[in-house]
C-alpha cells in the first residue's frame, strides 16, 4: 500500500493533487481539473477548508524535488 505524500516535483500550490496524481498513476492536470470541477459543483468553501487541512497534515515526500 502507498502512502500519500505532496509532492514536491508537481506542487501548484501545496503539492495535494500532485501527490495523489502519483498515487494513482494519473497526470495531476486531471486531478486539478476534477477537484476545481467538484468544488464549484457543491460548495467551494468546504474543499477550501478540506485542502488546507490535507495542506497541514499529509506529510512532504523527502529528498530533493526532481526537474
Amino acid at each position: 500500500m502507498q502512502k500519500l505524500y505532496r509532492s514536491k516535483k508537481d506542487a501548484k500550490l501545496a503539492g495535494i493533487c500532485g501527490g495523489i496524481g502519483e498515487i494513482l498513476d494519473v497526470d495531476p492536470t486531471i486531478v486539478r481539473l476534477v477537484t476545481v470541477l467538484a468544488a464549484l459543483m457543491t460548495a467551494v468553501l468546504p474543499f477550501v477548508v478540506v485542502y488546507i487541512v490535507g495542506w497541514i497534515i499529509i506529510p512532504e515526500k523527502d529528498g530533493p524535488a526532481e526537474e
